[in-house]
């Protein structure tokens, strides 16, 4: 399945790619564009948009909390693995949200760095997706650390 969004990715719009391949459509392409033709773009190459105003996979508000493309893409398919939720928390952060995850301000200097570095937005991609793998399992250590101190009682 095809998948569109800008050009010119940094932290959401690298995040939300990573988040689809490894767990909702491991064959995903994406195709990156300037924001006004993103819409179009999805149209005549039956692509799904994401992280651009109009589409169903956006920023969007729930109890008065912002969530950005990555919340989104995480409810839109029911995605429950807890280090995933935490992950959220993070990309949340450091797409410009609030927070007090201080992994965020990492992740937002490093995503910053890599879209400098890339040639284009797939070579940023390619380069990045090996960084959302690492936060990815350190949520899960994360997780799993903080439920054995929940089970010592501590």
């Amino acid at each position: 399945m095809k998948w569109v969004t800008r050009e010119k990715a940094r932290v959401d719009r690298i995040a939300c790619p990573w988040l689809i391949k490894k767990f909702v459509d491991k064959e995903a392409e994406f195709l990156y564009v300037p924001k006004e033709r993103v819409l179009e773009v999805s149209k005549k190459q039956g692509a799904t948009p994401f992280d651009v105003p109009g589409a169903e996979l956006h920023h969007y508000e729930e109890n008065g909390q912002a969530f950005v493309s990555f919340d989104a893409i995480i409810k839109k398919y029911r995605l429950t693995d807890p280090a995933l939720l935490e992950l959220a928390k993070i990309v949340r952060v450091a797409d410009g949200g609030s927070g007090t995850e201080v992994e965020a301000a990492g992740l937002e200097a490093a995503a910053t760095g890599f879209r400098l570095i890339a040639k284009d937005d797939l070579e940023n991609q390619r380069l990045q997706f090996p960084l959302y793998d690492a936060l990815y399992a350190y949520c899960k250590w994360k997780v799993e650390e903080k439920g054995q101190l929940e089970h010592a009682g501590r």
